[in-house]
């Protein structure tokens, strides 16, 4: 069993920072990517980045030149540094692992952490 949990969410004000924090536990003998999510009121949920095994990264526009996706493998975790937050960016953000276990492969969510953002 692999469980996933984030932490770091908040409140915070229009061009403030937060540093969101995802964790893997359980019998796990790789990780390929890592990425987070985001899911606003209403909306659909929506990649914001994702970071390969070998540290590739890849960010949706809205996104790029404020957010950094980072990763350590040593500690399963994934990581979201997020500058200059906008309103537009409150919303529940998920992390996902892409896991190995022996031959078994399979995709884990986070519970979700909220991120809101006051103007």
């Amino acid at each position: 069993q692999v469980q996933l949990v984030e932490s770091g969410g908040g409140l915070v004000q229009a061009g403030g920072s937060l540093r969101l924090s995802c964790r893997a536990s359980g019998s796990i003998d790789t990780i390929n990517a890592m990425a987070w999510y985001r899911q606003a009121p209403g909306k659909q949920r929506e990649l914001v980045a994702v970071i390969t095994s070998g540290d590739s990264t890849n960010y949706r526009d809205s996104v790029k030149g404020r957010f950094t996706i980072s990763r350590d493998n040593a500690k399963n975790s994934v990581y979201l540094q997020m500058n200059s937050l906008k309103p537009e960016d409150t919303a529940v953000y998920y992390c996902n692992a892409d896991v190995q276990i022996f031959t078994t492969r399979r995709v884990y969510w986070g519970q979700g952490t909220q991120v809101t953002v006051s103007s």
